[in-house]
C-alpha cells in the first residue's frame, strides 16, 4: 500500500538529510518534490497546498534552522504533519453497548458484505464480542446467500428474513440479539451503483428506527478523489461515525486516505489489506505515516505476532536456540508460526531501516511449502539429528517430498549456516 507515494517521499526525505544546513532554497526544492508526489498519488489539491504550506512554515522556523541536525528535524515535521493529515489520534470503535449496534453502508462493489464479515471476526477475536450479522440487503441478487456463506465460514450467526422490509428486519434483529445474548449487532445494508434518494431514504429510516452506535461507510480506495464525494453524500444524510477503506492492497495511489479526514472530518477506523477474512486492520494514523515515510511499523508487526503465534511454542523454540539445541523439528515449528503472519514481503516492509531493495523482494509461498515438505519427509530422528543426513537418506527424503536432492542439500546447508550464526550471536559476536 502507498508504495509509489512512499518511494517518492522517501527520496525527498533522503535528499533533505543530505544537506549540511537547511535554507529556504533547499526547503523549496524538497517541498516541490513532496507536492508532486502527493498530487500524483491523487491527494486533493487543496489538501496538498495546505500541507505543504504547514511543512514549509515549520521547517523555516528558528528551532529547525539552529538545530544541529536540521534534516532530522525536517523529517519529524513531515511525519507530524502527515499524522495530523491522517487524523492524529486513532479513532476507536464503539463497544460499550449491550448490544452495540453497527450499521455498514456503502456503494455496490465497495466490498461491504465481505468487510462486515471481517469486522465481525475482529470483534470476536480482539474485543471478545459475540456478534450477530444481519442481512438487510434485500435487493442485490445473492447478497443474503453471500452473507450466510461468510457467517458459515466464520461460525457466526446470520439473521435474515428473506426479501422483507429492511427496516423491520433490522428492528427484529435487535430484539433477537437481546433475547439470545448477542452483544454486538452488525447490519449489512443495500448498496447502489451511485448515491440516490431511494437508497438514502431507506438508510435514514433504518438509522432512525434502530439508532445505531456506529454508522460506517465502506469506501473502495481505488475510486480516488471521488471517494470524497461519496463520503460527503452519505455523511450529509447519515452523520457517519467512521469510514473503512478497502482494497488498500491493490494498485492504488492512496490519495483518498490522505484526503478523507481533512476534507470530511470522518475518521478512518479500519483498512482492508487483503481479501482474506483476517485482512482487516485498525487504522493508526501514526503507524501509517511512518510506513509511508519508510520508517517501518514495528507495533503492527508485534500485534500480528501476538494474535497468531503460539506463545508457549515460540518460547520453547527461543530457549532451545539459546541452549544451542535448535534442530529441524524446531525449525519446522518456527516456519509454521511465521507463515501465520502472512506474506513475508509484507512483514519485511514493517521492519524499520530495511533497504528499499529488500522491501521489493517477492517471497513465493511455494518455497516455504517445499521446505516443509522436505522436513516432513524426514523421520523424527533425522529432524532431531540433521548431522546423520547422508546421501542415501537425502535421496529417500527427496523422493518422499517430491523435491530434488539439490534442494535437500541446500536446506541442510542453510540450516547449518543458521546454527553457526545463532552460536555467534549467543557468544556476543554478531555475524555482520
Amino acid at each position: 500500500m502507498f508504495e509509489s507515494l512512499g518511494d517518492r517521499l522517501q527520496n525527498a526525505v533522503n535528499k533533505i538529510r543530505g544537506y549540511g544546513k537547511i535554507t529556504e532554497d533547499n526547503i523549496s526544492d524538497v517541498t516541490r518534490e513532496i507536492r508532486l508526489a502527493l498530487l500524483e498519488a491523487d491527494v486533493n489539491y487543496k489538501v496538498v497546498k495546505e500541507f505543504i504550506n504547514n511543512v514549509k512554515e515549520k521547517a523555516l522556523g528558528e528551532e529547525v534552522l539552529k538545530s544541529l541536525k536540521p534534516g532530522e528535524m525536517f523529517v519529524k515535521i513531515l511525519k507530524d504533519e502527515l499524522i495530523d493529515l491522517l487524523g492524529g489520534e486513532k479513532a476507536e470503535i464503539y463497544t460499550a453497548g449491550n448490544p452495540s449496534i453497527l450499521m455498514l453502508v456503502g456503494l455496490q462493489g465497495s466490498g461491504k458484505t465481505t468487510t462486515i464479515g471481517k469486522l465481525a471476526r475482529m470483534l470476536r477475536k480482539k474485543y471478545k464480542k459475540n456478534p450477530l450479522l444481519v442481512a438487510c440487503d434485500v435487493y442485490r441478487p445473492a447478497a443474503i446467500d453471500q452473507l450466510k456463506q461468510i457467517g458459515k465460514e466464520l461460525n457466526i450467526e446470520v439473521y435474515e428474513e428473506g426479501k422483507n422490509d429492511p427496516v423491520q428486519i433490522a428492528k427484529n434483529a435487535i430484539q433477537y440479539a437481546k433475547e439470545h445474548l448477542y452483544n454486538y449487532v452488525l447490519i449489512d445494508t443495500a448498496g447502489r451503483l451511485h448515491i440516490d434518494e431511494e437508497l438514502m431514504e431507506e438508510l435514514s429510516n433504518i438509522q432512525r428506527e434502530v439508532n445505531p452506535h456506529e454508522v460506517m461507510l465502506v469506501v473502495d480506495s481505488m475510486t480516488g478523489q471521488d471517494a470524497i464525494n461519496v463520503i460527503e453524500g452519505f455523511n450529509n444524510r447519515l452523520s457517519l461515525t467512521g469510514a473503512i477503506l478497502t482494497k488498500l492492497d491493490g494498485d492504488t495511489r492512496g490519495g483518498a486516505a490522505l484526503s478523507i479526514r481533512h476534507l470530511t472530518n470522518v475518521p478512518i477506523k479500519f483498512i482492508g489489506i487483503s481479501e482474506k477474512m483476517d485482512g482487516l486492520d485498525e487504522f493508526y494514523p501514526d503507524r501509517m505515516a511512518t510506513r509511508i515515510l519508510g520508517m517501518g511499523d514495528i507495533m503492527t508487526m508485534i500485534e500480528k505476532a501476538e494474535e497468531v503465534i503460539d506463545q508457549d511454542e515460540a518460547m520453547k523454540s527461543a530457549k532451545r536456540m539459546q541452549e544451542g539445541k535448535f534442530d529441524l523439528e524446531d525449525f519446522l515449528s518456527t516456519l509454521k508460526q511465521i507463515r501465520k503472519l502472512g506474506p513475508l514481503e509484507n512483514l519485511i516492509k514493517m521492519i524499520p531501516g530495511v533497504p528499499k531493495e529488500a522491501k521489493n523482494i517477492k517471497v513465493d509461498p511455494k518455497d516455504m511449502a517445499h521446505i516443509e515438505a522436505i522436513i516432513l519427509s524426514m523421520t523424527p530422528y533425522e529432524r532431531r539429528h540433521p548431522e546423520c543426513l547422508k546421501a542415501t537418506r537425502k535421496q529417500r527424503i527427496a523422493t518422499g517430498s517430491g523435491r530434488t536432492v539439490e534442494e535437500v542439500n541446500r536446506l541442510v546447508k542453510q540450516f547449518d549456516q543458521m546454527k553457526v550464526m545463532m552460536k555467534q550471536m549467543k557468544n556476543g559476536k554478531m555475524p555482520f
